[in-house]
Formats: structure tokens, sequence, C-alpha cells
């Protein structure tokens, strides 16, 4: 009996205690989720406004990150006109298409290459149907395969964009 009361008097001690004790768990809890969001809106603020290393302008009261354009050369590689693979008539494809190289010396690196590149585009797009050049999808498509096999060619040299001057489907 006596193990009884004992117990019912701890109990009553632990649920009035818990409630303090409840309080301040609930308090630390919420500084502590306080604390890190004040971290990391602090680091967020020092990332966009001095973590930046772009060059700074100055204009008024206003900075503004200045853009460095890089100069790119532009190459043209001769006109071609192939046949698209279709049943019945016949479609044929005109293309035209300049490469963005990084400087003149790409150039003197990638022309020895010319034959290949031609070969390389030549038998891909005679297995094109005019189904794939349909859209302004099908024409980002064709833009990174022909990117992507004019790379192969010319490896270790790169171009960094293949350019379409004129596009004629007949």
């Amino acid at each position: 009996m006596a193990d009884e009361t004992a117990a019912a008097d701890d109990v009553e001690e632990d649920g009035g205690g818990g409630a303090a004790g409840g309080k301040k768990k609930k308090l630390l809890l919420f500084g502590g989720i306080g604390l890190v969001v004040l971290l990391a809106a602090g680091g967020g603020a020092y990332y966009f406004l001095m973590g930046s290393e772009a060059p700074m302008m100055v204009q008024g009261d206003t900075a503004e990150p200045i853009e460095v354009q890089k100069p790119v050369v532009f190459f043209d590689l001769p006109e071609m006109t192939v046949n698209l693979a279709t049943e019945g008539r016949t479609t044929y494809l005109k293309v035209r298409i300049a490469l963005e190289v990084e400087n003149r010396s790409m150039i003197d690196q990638i022309q020895p290459f010319l034959p290949r590149i031609l070969d390389a585009f030549q038998i891909y797009l005679r297995e094109l149907r005019p189904a794939d050049l349909e859209g302004s999808a099908g024409l980002f498509r064709l833009k990174e395969e022909l990117l992507r096999r004019i790379n192969l060619s010319v490896y270790p040299a790169r171009v960094e964009g293949v350019l379409f001057k004129e596009i004629l489907v007949q």
C-alpha cells in the first residue's frame, strides 16, 4: 500500500514537472530551428551578395554584374543536299551549316578533317525521314546529333555549336 502511494506521488510530480519540462523542450526545439533558419538565411545572403566572382559595374545606386562574352569564330561548311529515307516520292534536304568554334586556331585543326565531317553528316542525314525534321524539337535533335558526330570526327579539337543557316525540305 505504501508502495502504491509512493508511486502515485511520483506520477503526480512527474506530471507537474513534465509540463514544465515539456515547455523547456519546446522552447529549446524552436530556438534550435530558429537558429538553423537564421544561419541558412545568412549563408544564402552571403552567397548571393558576396560570393559572386563576376565583376560588378556600379550604375547609380545599383550594382549589376558585367557579363563578359567570349569571342567566337564561325566556320561555314559547304552546302549539302541529300535525299531522305522515304518510300515512294523522293524527298530532298538542303542544308547550310556554320560551326561555332573557340578561336581561329581551332579552324586550322578542323579543316584537315573536313572530308570526314562531311561524310559523317551525309551518312546520318540520308537516314532521316521528313517526320524526323518536323518542329523545333526535331531540329534541336538534329543539331545535337550533328554536334556529337562532328566532335567525334575532329577530336581532340572541339566544336562549340552547330548553327543552321538554311534548311529546306522538299
